[in-house]
Order: C-alpha cells, then structure tokens, then sequence
C-alpha cells in the first residue's frame, strides 16, 4: 500500500505509528518541530483513519498510535491516543 505521504526520513527522524491491535499498519514522518503544534499530529491521524477506515471497521478495535524517534536503537516514545 501507498503512505500516507512521503518523507525524507533523514529529514524527519520521528514517525507517527497506527496500529490496530498488536498490528503496525503504518508508520509516517513527522517533523520533531512542528509535533507540538496544534492539530500538526492530528492531520496525519486522521489521514490515516481514512486510509484504513475498512480495516478499523472490520478489527473492530480502534486505531492507537505512538510517536517514535527512528534515530536511535533504544528510542523514547510517546503515545499518542487516537
């Protein structure tokens, strides 16, 4: 499947995870900068709902997500609830 949008991933070292369940659906880069801007999270949140909207249906479980630092082997993450 396509992403949701495309990245330099050296550019912008933080992804935005979805996962259903124990399943990572997709992963897109974000720009460290800009994740604490109002709404910057929740347009690629809600893209992303979109995207897999039949997959969520049929899971029955909703979409999770989790902001990752890719830079580094033992990164810190942070949730981010849908």
């Amino acid at each position: 499947m396509d992403s949701v949008c495309s990245f330099d991933t050296e550019s912008y070292p933080m992804q935005l995870m979805m996962y259903i369940g124990n399943d990572m659906i997709e992963a897109v880069p974000v720009s460290e900068e800009r994740i604490s801007q109002p709404g910057y999270l929740g347009r690629f949140k809600r893209m992303l709902k979109e995207k897999y909207a039949d997959l969520i249906r049929e899971a029955q479980k909703p979409a999770e997500f989790l902001v990752v630092d890719i830079t580094t082997p033992s990164s810190q993450s942070t949730s981010a609830q849908s």
